[in-house]
């Protein structure tokens, strides 16, 4: 890869980790959503799961428009990590302004509380689990909202890979060598 097809890469990348970030807001607004109301967390799902379609689409939009309908493997696979590297700094500062300036203990409010219904302790009682989740829970609390922003960055840092390579294999598309 040249120089230039290196720009033009990341210059597509950027684009698109732009529209993934705004997936990746409006998944995390109806799952806080979903708190107090199941049918957005219905939506939290289906956004969720929408993220390798939207990927795909992406990807196959840069190989026909930016690259004359090539691409191979390892090209797809990086503009696929560098989509969600992008997207993921954009939906880190999205998290960092939610956790610093709205939230308020809201989510860790949220979990605690259906962590207390009954059907919810009881299962956790029988799976040996409460000690744990309240644990878990009062670490969540004790986090900076930069340290909340930073785990979610890191997860689609580490989910970015791991969607890009089925991703890239399906759509890669080379010269045929005669």
């Amino acid at each position: 890869m040249t120089g230039i097809e290196y720009i033009q890469l990341k210059a597509f990348a950027r684009i698109d980790g732009a529209l993934l970030a705004l997936v990746l807001v409006g998944c995390f607004v109806c799952y806080l959503l979903g708190m107090q109301a199941p049918l957005y967390g219905i939506g939290a799902m289906a956004l969720a799961v929408s993220v390798p379609f939207l990927v795909g689409w992406r990807l196959k939009r840069f190989r026909d428009k930016g690259l004359d309908g090539q691409i191979s493997f390892l090209r797809g696979l990086g503009y696929v990590v560098f989509v969600f590297f992008y997207g993921g700094l954009l939906f880190a500062l999205a998290q960092y302004a939610y956790f610093a300036y709205l939230d308020g203990g809201y989510l860790a409010n949220m979990l605690t509380e259906m962590m207390s219904q009954p059907e919810n302790s009881e299962m956790l009682r029988q799976l040996g689990m409460t000690q744990q989740i309240d644990e878990s829970l009062e670490l969540m609390r004790q986090m900076r909202p930069i340290d909340l922003s930073l785990q979610g960055l890191t997860m689609l840092l580490m989910i970015g890979p791991l969607v890009g390579i089925p991703v890239a294999a399906l759509l890669k598309r080379e010269l045929k060598k005669n």
